[in-house]
């Protein structure tokens, strides 16, 4: 047996005159045989690279989908610019503005009245005998009578329908910085201060009212009897205060139209315009309302640069460079290419069910070039913004346009289809009423026939009237109105009533709101014989039927509501006019929203295909991981048996040196 027999086994340089380096050999036969396991480990490190890659395109579209949120907004494209000739009035507009020039000319200011107090030696020492004491606001109009250095005489207060407001004063806010403290914080409406004007008796609490000549104050006081002489104030009785400045309404005229308003912001004027009055003028001012085209410009602008980084990001990954020959890890994944190619079919798809002049974004300057990027063509954007700006909206977001004034789009669902849609009504929706059935008593005694029990809209209140005699059934129905309306179990529920006088003479209550939900029923108070007679007619409101696209709507209030077909979740109001046919809305979304709801589908946790492929690798790393695993045991098993067998070999070899070194001295010695 010659060592030499092994050299075809075992490598070069590991063999010496007495051992073999196991280790050495070991290792290298384990390299031979974890090839594959470390094929599978590529492949796992590949897989997590993809999973990285794919994070990039799932926050590329999430951004992607933040900026086109931002763009989905209906009033952003329909914002207008106000300019005025005179600085005394200025103007905001709403979206529902309509470009053009008003002329407008201020003869008067609206203004507050003013009431002031008799003098005070202090404004902290308390005022009676701390007893409670409740101050009782009742806002209304003045009229007739004669005005003498602050003093009416002759002259009749009229209740604004807005309620009468109570603030409590006791001992410990009976002195004039506490009372004006407690006007102040009651929020009724009124302000108080305390001003000092340097007599010997120098405190005086001053009260302002709202602006506008309805809102002149009536104040009863009932408690102390001190705080009573200082405060009573009624225009057509007792004034213990002194008028310092009348409430009157601002005067004006709107393109020749003249108007009164009780505030100088006046909003109802002229449709979605709100003119602010600072100064009279000499002649008239020129108030100017345009598109805001710089926010077009801007909402489109912000699209394309939101697509371009969200393409410059998916070719990040998903692109092959031939200059080094290398190709991104989403090179070629088809789920990557349907992202792109989903968003591209959107933008080149013409936008359907829209009454605009424009349905494409080429129409209005914004293409697609050679590298997959979009442009904007300044140029043809601006022709378009001059043309018919208001109709650039459509482009993007959800607009829905009635052919009927009286009908108006309110909302859509996620299944609401792009199209044009007939709108049948069959009920228009109405308000829930409460007709008396005689001619109300105008004498109202304390105690004796002053309460009645209501119930609005399902909520249940007691109303007390003032006592007196109404001039008129008018006046009774505006007092009795001012007390529904100021009690604080419907003011805080949002509930209203209007109480008028019919045609024969009597009462009528009519609810705020329309629908079913909508109700006045009169449920006691020894009053309400007197007011509404014994046998009272109540009349329930009705939802607004009809159809939407030939199918039955759903009608709740004033809101009709597709619930079927293409139109399902188109919701309408319908807000009056007759029954029958009301013409068609046409319904339409534009790229933004498109868009939007494309990247809320691709970014879904769970359905969405981003989550699937991401899963699916997930899935393929832990099987991968389980194989390494197997591999790693096997492995281990190999390498401790090919050890033992090399350590085996090793000492035969160092047992088969030292024998061969004794035969060799042995045959020495026998020479």
């Amino acid at each position: 047996m010659t060592i030499s027999s092994t050299s075809g086994l075992i490598p070069s340089g590991s063999v010496t005159s007495s051992s073999i380096d196991v280790a050495s050999i070991v290792g290298q036969l384990m390299q031979v045989e974890s090839q594959p396991m470390t094929q599978l480990q590529n492949e796992q490190s590949g897989f997590k690279s993809t999973i990285t890659a794919l994070n990039t395109v799932q926050g590329a579209v999430s951004s992607f989908q933040t900026a086109v949120q931002g763009l989905t907004s209906l009033g952003q494209y329909q914002s207008y610019t106000t300019s005025s000739s005179n600085s005394a009035v200025s103007a905001t507009a709403s979206t529902s503005a309509i470009p053009g020039s008003y002329s407008v000319s201020v003869s008067q200011l609206a203004q507050a009245q003013s009431l002031v107090a008799a003098g005070q030696t202090s404004e902290t020492a308390p005022i009676g005998t701390g007893a409670t004491t409740t101050l009782n606001f009742t806002l209304g109009t003045i009229s007739g009578g004669t005005l003498s250095s602050g003093v009416y005489s002759g002259a009749t207060f009229t209740p604004n329908g807005g309620g009468t407001k109570s603030v409590t004063i006791n001992s410990s806010n009976d002195s004039l910085s506490g009372i004006a403290s407690a006007i102040n914080a009651a929020g009724i409406g009124v302000t108080a201060t305390v001003v000092n004007n340097g007599s010997s008796t120098p405190y005086q609490l001053v009260l302002t009212g709202p602006s506008g000549v309805s809102n002149s104050m009536q104040i009863s006081v009932s408690g102390d009897a001190t705080l009573s002489s200082l405060l009573s104030y009624n225009p057509a009785g007792t004034q213990d205060l002194t008028q310092v400045s009348a409430a009157q309404n601002a005067q004006l005229t709107v393109n020749g139209i003249a108007l009164s308003q009780a505030s100088n912001t006046v909003s109802n004027a002229v449709q979605g315009l709100t003119f602010n009055l600072t100064g009279t003028t000499a002649s008239p001012a020129t108030v100017s309302v345009a598109q805001n085209t710089g926010a077009v410009t801007t909402a489109v602008n912000n699209l394309v640069s939101a697509y371009n980084a969200l393409n410059t990001a998916i070719q990040g990954v998903a692109s092959y460079n031939s200059s080094t020959n290398t190709a991104g890890p989403l090179f070629g994944d088809p789920m990557v290419n349907n992202i792109q190619n989903q968003i591209r079919s959107i933008l080149n798809t013409p936008i359907s069910g829209t009454t605009s002049v424009y349905s494409t974004l080429a129409e209005i300057g914004v293409t697609f070039q050679q590298d997959g990027s979009m442009a904007v063509n300044s140029s043809q954007l601006n022709t378009a913004l001059a043309t018919s700006p208001s109709d650039i909206a459509s482009l993007f977001s959800t607009v829905g346009k009635a052919t009927d004034s009286l009908v108006q789009y309110a909302n859509s669902s996620t299944s609401t289809q792009p199209g044009t849609y007939a709108v049948n009504v069959s009920q228009v929706a109405t308000q829930g009423q409460l007709t008396g059935s005689v001619a109300p008593t105008l004498t109202i005694t304390a105690g004796s026939n002053d309460t009645v029990n209501l119930n609005v809209d399902g909520n249940s209140v007691a109303v007390t009237l003032p006592a007196g005699t109404y001039s008129s059934a008018s006046a009774l129905a505006t007092q009795l109105e001012s007390s529904i309306n100021g009690n604080s179990t419907l003011s805080a529920a949002g509930v209203s009533v209007g109480v008028t006088v019919n045609a024969s003479g009597y009462l009528n209550l009519t609810s705020n709101i329309y629908g079913s939900a909508s109700s006045v029923a009169v449920t006691g108070g020894d009053g309400s014989s007197g007011l509404l007679g014994s046998a009272p007619v109540r009349t329930n409101g009705l939802d607004v039927a009809g159809s939407i696209n030939g199918a039955a709507a759903t009608g709740s209030g004033q809101l009709l509501t597709s619930t079927a077909g293409n139109s399902s979740g188109l919701s309408l109001t319908i807000a009056g006019g007759n029954t029958g046919s009301r013409g068609t809305v046409s319904f339409s979304q534009g790229y933004a929203v498109s868009l939007n709801n494309l990247a809320t589908s691709l970014l879904d946790p769970i359905s969405g295909p981003i989550a699937a492929e991401v899963s699916g690798l997930n899935s393929s790393i832990s099987n991968i991981g389980s194989q390494i695993t197997n591999w790693q045991s096997r492995l281990a098993s190999i390498q401790q048996s090919l050890t033992t067998q090399y350590t085996a070999l090793n000492v035969m070899l160092g047992t088969m040196s030292q024998t061969s070194s004794y035969l060799s001295t042995q045959l020495a010695q026998l020479r």
